[in-house]
């Protein structure tokens, strides 16, 4: 796995950078630096603002791109007061996701997923585009491939709360980029035709704030969790991860075929585990190390 800020020729070291503030903090250099204690410090803030103005990203051996996702709180779930939401998007909350994790800059493509499994499932062919025709149980059994193949555990579905925080990314409006959907067409591959539209090759939009694409349109992504109607209800403001069982399992983001109101960044609904669709595909979360 090779880490680096966004920036070009970069490399970086996520967890041994993770380590500098305490070690400033005890006044003493770390112990793999040569150099005097004010040198490290000005090394560490170069380092932090480069962070804080590129985002962290890390690719893996299979081409996948992943961007670092700071842990905070968020408002999930729909706002009836300015969107047409689903009852299952309310009660709107405060949530907060704990600890900051990776999360996949591109859905998965067929490319990546031939690259893992040796075949491919999608009624739309090309090596950009988005995996599609993959059930829940597909996604874990790329998963567990994926993870092998890399000696890691690391790789999984998102959460919802994780899913719906990274697409709002830090905005309250129904779209992370306000309220309107006229703008919509700049971000997503949706409004089409079922009958003769299909997918496009991912990144071929704008990305999101937190340089994700096609966190809107192109094809819905599965979640780790399973599916509650009335989970906003009852569930826990800390890290949710959806109820303890059911018959469906997460569903969240629009696809290519669908109107601008189900491209909302809250919009969800849920699906048998073992269900395909042709519009239906997965974005890859990566636990971080180090933090």
């Amino acid at each position: 796995m090779v880490y680096r800020p966004r920036k070009k020729n970069a490399r970086l070291s996520v967890p041994a950078l993770s380590r500098l503030p305490q070690a400033l903090a005890e006044r003493r250099a770390p112990r793999y630096s040569r150099f005097p204690r004010r040198a490290v410090a000005v090394a560490v803030a170069l380092l932090f603002w480069s962070l804080e103005a590129y985002a962290v990203e890390m690719v893996n051996g299979v081409g996948m791109e992943f961007v670092l996702m700071p842990a905070g709180s968020f408002h999930m779930g729909a706002d009836l007061n300015f969107e047409d939401g689903a009852k299952s998007e309310t009660p709107r909350r405060q949530v907060t996701v704990s600890k900051p994790f990776y999360l996949g800059k591109h859905e998965v493509t067929q490319g990546q997923w031939v690259a893992v499994m040796g075949d491919n499932p999608s009624r739309f062919k090309g090596r950009d585009n988005p995996v599609d025709s993959v059930s829940w149980g597909d996604a874990q059994a790329f998963l567990e491939k994926l993870n092998r193949r890399e000696g890691t555990s690391r790789y999984r579905l998102p959460t919802e709360a994780e899913w719906e925080y990274s697409a709002r990314a830090g905005t309250e409006t129904a779209y992370f980029f306000g309220d309107d959907s006229r703008a919509l067409s700049a971000y997503a591959w949706q409004g089409e035709s079922y009958d003769r539209g299909s997918t496009r090759p991912v990144g071929g939009k704008e990305a999101n704030p937190w340089g994700l694409f096609d966190i809107y349109g192109n094809v819905l992504e599965w979640a780790r969790d399973w599916f509650g109607e009335n989970y906003y209800e009852s569930g826990p403001a800390a890290d949710p991860a959806g109820p303890p069982a059911g018959a469906a399992r997460s569903i969240r983001g629009c696809a290519w075929g669908e109107e601008a109101s189900s491209c909302r960044s809250a919009r969800r609904e849920g699906l048998s585990p073992d269900g395909r669709r042709f519009d239906l595909g997965f974005r890859v979360a990566m636990t971080a190390e180090g933090f």
